[in-house]
């Protein structure tokens, strides 16, 4: 007999009569796609539309949008999430990132410059991205930055927390998959467009987004064929504020009875004979405790080394456009050719404050009357400190980036029992920046601290006036750096399903892929010092600032910066004052990039998999096996640049590695409206290229501790390996309503973490040999480098729930409420080994997956009734491990955000069937974003707080017309 699309017969059982009944309604109404009830099962490649039938995807409202998303996650084989667009090019936020973020254990954070900046599947930032099944990257990346997909170009986003021997082995967090709109979607000719302002505080700038999509198909004498070209533009202008306390090291009692020999009171202590940097809990808090000086025990006291603030204003504007052609010669084939592109282009002016507060020269006759501690500990909460050095930067960045993807997509019907999919693709992304920072700095007569002023610092200096008074600074080393990330691919692949009717086994798909990967990076880096009083140069080199930081604690509002556009704007003149200081610093004419590497990998694929279908307790039970053979060859050419004499030498190596990654889903129908999944199956993380090039990149010691930094890659990586078990149980108890859970873990092999080792670098290898801004390198200078090793393993694993529940017996106001919310548990561990300068490991130490809330959960109270929708959501996640501080500090380690949490809203009205008006906000409650030191039992929120970040609120208004 002949299947179903896609081979997917339904079994004679009552229980599968069901489902496909339901299936079909949904298709009917509009609400499926035929290319959607398949779920990718003919290809990995491309999601195109299937060859006998057409349906279209327009769903519109928040109850239909999930009724879909429910649809979806019933009839597919894997675990899988979706968002729906509720309408043409109506996703409910402004970008792929934020669309995601009420997602059943999608976790995000870094929200600033008006968007999130991360995202992670069950706390693993490592997402294979896709854009209609095929993988997608920005410049050298493994990644697309999503955040540059705008939700207008969007219909359906798909995340797959596992997957199938037919779908990309790489990304052990899951796979994001972006499809977009193509002229098959639709039954005639449709256009639409919007238009939307968002106002963004503190930036207080309202920004545009518009976007248009022309759609149409034709019957033709060649067949049917269709048409759509989807454009989009936004504009955002932001400002993100912050406020840091320096690292924690350890300074002498303020009490002279109490300071060992050779020191003065409240005088840090740099000597690494004496404490030792880095350790994971840091030194002792409590009041008393005590180092050894030359085998006598003297108390010392724990504060910050320097305060900093950020006032980064910026603007960022992101161009895109999806065009798709499609033509249908017959009821047996379609072929669709479709391209993206999406840019990106931002100024930023970063006008940072940085003083050091460490000073001990000048305390005067009561150094103990200087500070104050927090109770029952030697950490100083409050100080006073004179005669302190400070520079004030002005750092301007300029990004660019233009991603191209062309595809050419054939799917045929051959025959009763064989469907073909061909897939053509090319992609090319490239990544420019420009980065210049000017310094100016001065010694200010005194400053007054408050660490923790009621959860963040504050501070004050004896006249803040003198901030903006260009007299008083001088201009110090001017950062002229450039770097440019370059990327392609050119991928083929064909897949196949093969109607076998073999008794139990239904279908057979199988197929291959060939990807041949290209990136390379280049950069620039020079510095140099002027040494010239800021108000020498003319008022047109000083700029000033306002307003800064009003909801966050009592700091300087205003202050003055060297004049970064100006400057950018003449940066020829400003290179030629540098270089008649400095010969070595080269003018515009003589700037040029140098590639640091080069690397081609060339990837093989091959799967077979197969479907099987029986019964078992009367109920359906499914099973899908299948294995993926994956061979991946890698060319690399890495360039050091001599120091002094500037010559270029390469070198390179090469490496092959192959893998069989099985998989294994059971499907099994435990109740008319009960489904149940067990999962199995291994993914990969592959190195990121950055990191197998072994040439050192070298950073100066700026902030003077005794030397610099640096990062040298590892060409010898390996794959990381998951080995990933699920187990899903699902009740659809109404067409719009399920509950659902997951119990899961992750067992990873392989983690590429940094590895610490100091060198020390030669005079006439060191690019730092005439530095200002550090120690002294008269005889060479050390430097702490990491570098990347596969040199730990970890596990995770969790619970995940998620409901959906639209009420039925709700009276007649209150009809048309939902609600949709998840809660995920997880539970991480993995080994980090610590190592001695030498770079040789001595210990092993055991701490969460970074990145890692072990709770979170959001709740959105959804309406729709007559013309309006609406929902208003709450997101929260737990404290969790961002990053390990640089060990060379006396705080705990490990650097911890607090919760986060951001209520958001948006109410849509629909003036007619062509027209609607949305209003929408987020993070009404203008949360911050905190962080604090913190290992073991060491450090938390009050004693060792390390930073402020003001998000601010957005507000945005859209007019939506449609035809």
């Amino acid at each position: 007999m002949k299947r179903t699309s896609f081979g997917r017969a339904a079994a004679s059982t009552g229980h599968a009569f069901t489902l496909r009944a339901t299936v079909a309604a949904l298709a009917g109404a509009g609400l499926m796609s035929a290319a959607t009830v398949g779920a990718q099962e003919i290809s990995p490649a491309a999601d195109t539309t299937e060859p006998s039938d057409t349906q279209t995807v327009v769903v519109t409202g928040v109850r239909a949008s999930l009724i879909k998303s429910l649809a979806i996650k019933r009839i597919s084989d894997q675990v899988v999430e979706s968002v729906v667009a509720e309408d043409i090019g109506k996703l409910p936020d402004n970008n792929v990132v934020e669309a995601l973020q009420r997602v059943t254990g999608i976790q995000v954070t870094n929200r600033a410059g008006g968007e999130v900046g991360a995202l992670s599947i069950r706390g693993l930032p490592d997402v294979q991205t896709t854009w209609n099944g095929r993988n997608i990257f920005t410049a050298s990346g493994t990644q697309v930055a999503l955040q540059d997909i705008p939700s207008t170009l969007v219909r359906q986003i798909d995340v797959y927390k596992t997957r199938d021997a037919s779908q990309l082995e790489t990304g052990i967090a899951g796979q994001i998959d972006v499809k977009s709109l193509r002229p098959f979607d639709f039954k005639g000719p449709q256009v639409s467009i919007s238009a939307r302002e968002t106002y963004l505080d503190p930036a207080k700038k309202w920004n545009p987004q518009l976007s248009a999509m022309f759609s149409n198909r034709w019957e033709t004498g060649i067949g049917e064929v269709g048409a759509l070209v989807n454009l989009a533009a936004t504009q955002t202008r932001y400002r993100n504020e912050s406020v840091t306390p320096g690292a924690m090291v350890p300074f002498t009692s303020p009490n002279a009875a109490e300071v060992p020999p050779g020191y003065t009171p409240l005088q840090r202590i740099f000597d690494n004979n004496i404490w030792a940097p880095g350790t994971r809990t840091g030194l002792p808090m409590a009041a008393g405790s005590t180092l050894n000086f030359d085998g006598k025990a003297y108390p010392y006291y724990l504060a910050r080394d320097a305060i900093f603030q950020s006032d980064v204003q910026g603007e960022r504007k992101r161009p895109a456009a999806n065009i798709a052609l499609q033509w249908k010669p017959n009821s047996d084939a379609v072929y669709t050719f479709e391209s993206m592109y999406n840019g990106y282009r931002d100024k930023a002016f970063n006008q940072l404050l940085f003083s050091f507060v460490d000073w001990w020269g000048d305390l005067g006759s009561n150094p103990a009357g200087t500070i104050t501690t927090f109770p029952g500990t030697n950490v100083i909460k409050t100080r006073k400190v004179n005669n302190v050095y400070g520079f004030n930067s002005g750092d301007y960045t300029t990004s660019k980036t233009d991603s191209f993807v062309y595809a050419l997509n054939g799917k045929w019907n051959v025959g009763e029992r064989l469907k073909l999919d061909g897939d053509l693709s090319y992609q090319t992304s490239e990544f420019d920046t420009q980065f210049t920072a000017t310094r100016i700095d001065r010694v200010a007569p005194s400053i007054d601290v408050d660490f923790n002023a009621g959860g963040d610092t504050a501070f004050r200096f004896n006249n803040n006036a003198d901030l903006v008074d260009p007299s008083k600074w001088n201009v110090a080393e001017f950062y002229d750096n450039a770097n440019r990330n370059k990327g392609s691919a050119a991928t083929a692949t064909l897949a196949g399903v093969f109607d076998a009717d073999w008794g139990a086994l239904q279908t057979l798909q199988f197929g291959v892929r060939h990807d041949v990967r290209k990136a390379s990076e280049a950069n620039r880096t020079q510095s140099a010092f002027l040494g010239r009083n800021l108000a020498s140069l003319g008022p047109q080199y000083a700029i000033t600032n306002s307003n800064f930081g009003t909801d966050i604690s009592d700091v300087p509002r205003s202050w003055l910066e060297p004049n970064a556009y100006y400057i950018r704007d003449n940066i020829d003149e400003w290179r030629k004052l540098y270089h008649s200081v400095n010969s070595n610093f080269l003018t515009t004419d003589q700037l040029r990039l140098q590639k640091t590497f080069e690397i081609e990998e060339k990837t093989s694929n091959l799967y077979l998999m197969g479907n099987f279908q029986s019964e078992l307790f009367g109920n359906r039970l499914r099973a899908n096996a299948g294995v993926r053979y994956t061979k991946v060859d890698t060319d690399m050419t890495f360039y050091k640049v001599d120091a002094t004499t500037r010559a270029v030498t390469p070198s390179g190596a090469d490496k092959s590695t192959s893998k069989f990654l099985p998989s294994l889903t059971l499907t099994y129908d435990a109740a008319k409206d009960v489904v149940t999944r067990f999962n199995f199956g291994k993914t990969l993380r592959r190195p990121n290229f950055g990191d197998l090039n072994p040439v050192l990149q070298l950073a100066d010691d700026v902030s003077r501790v005794g030397y610099g930094s640096g990062t040298g890659g590892n060409p010898d990586l390996k794959p990381t390996l998951s080995t990933n078990f699920d187990l899903t149980g699902e009740w659809y108890f109404q067409k719009d309503s399920a509950l659902y859970g997951t119990v899961f873990k992750r067992k990873i092999d392989g983690l590429v973490v940094p590895l610490r080792r100091k060198i020390h670098v030669d005079p006439a290898d060191d690019p730092f040999r005439n530095s200002t801004s550090g120690g002294d390198h008269t005889n060479g200078y050390d430097y702490v480098i990491n570098s990347p090793v596969n040199a730990s393993d970890g596990t995770i694993k969790g619970v995940e729930l998620g409901l959906i529940y639209f009420p039925k017996w709700l009276p007649g106001p209150l009809d048309g409420l939902g609600f949709q919310g998840s809660f995920t548990k997880l539970s991480s561990s993995q080994n980090v080994p610590e190592a001695n300068s030498a770079g040789e490991i001595i210990a092993q130490l055991e701490t969460p997956f970074f990145g890692v809330s072990d709770r979170s959960y959001n709740a959105t109270l959804a309406y729709e009734k007559g013309p309006v929708s609406a929902r208003l959501s709450y997101v929260w996640r737990s404290a969790f491990l961002a990053a390990n501080e640089a060990a060379l500090f006396a705080n705990p380690i490990g650097i911890w955000r607090q919760p986060e949490k951001s209520v958001d809203m948006q109410v849509s009205y629909k003036v007619n069937d062509r027209m609607s008006v949305d209003v929408g906000a987020i993070n009404l409650t203008n949360e911050m974003q905190r962080q604090y030191y913190h290992f073991g039992n060491a450090g938390n929120e009050q004693l060792t707080n390390f930073g402020t970040v003001q998000v601010g609120r957005s507000v945005s208004v859209a007019l939506r017309w449609k035809m």
